[in-house]
């Protein structure tokens, strides 16, 4: 079945995008949650009145991006945590851990838009990259430390 996709959605594209689905992802999910509609002849038709807004906003949206990417590079991320043994953690450095830390710093970055490659778990120096736009990645360093124990 065809659609028109109303919004980016990760995993089939972005706004405007006309996708093959199957018809039930269709019909019980996508269109009932406002992601996409059908790409009947008169939605085509709208779709292409409103592609110069649509690519107008793309443009502003990477702008906007570049901008936070250009803070974040020059941002270093610092966080302790307790460690035993070798410099291992108790636990791990996740990804909402660097966006609290990003936000302290006064830079909003979602959770979901920080690619953490392999587990943080021994202190050190990681860079860790954030897909701020499709066509916008920008990375930061993260410092982990030792936290100190009280005596």
């Amino acid at each position: 079945m065809k659609i028109i996709l109303m919004q980016d959605f990760k995993s089939l594209g972005f706004e405007g995008d006309i996708v093959d689905v199957a018809k039930g992802y269709a019909r019980n999910y996508l269109i009932p949650k406002g992601v996409a509609i059908e790409a009947s002849d008169a939605n085509l038709k709208a779709r292409e009145m409103r592609k110069g807004k649509i690519t107008i906003k793309h443009m502003k949206d990477k702008e906007e991006a570049e901008r936070v990417a250009e803070k974040i590079s020059q941002i270093t991320v610092t966080i302790m945590r307790k460690a035993g043994e070798e410099n291992k953690l108790y636990g791990s450095v996740t990804s909402r851990d660097i966006a609290q830390e990003l936000e302290r710093e006064g830079v909003v970055v979602d959770k979901r838009k920080i690619i953490i490659n392999e587990a943080i778990r021994t202190l050190g120096e990681p860079e860790v990259a954030i897909k701020l736009h499709p066509d916008v990645i920008s990375t930061i360093r993260v410092v982990v430390e030792k936290e100190e124990e009280e005596a």
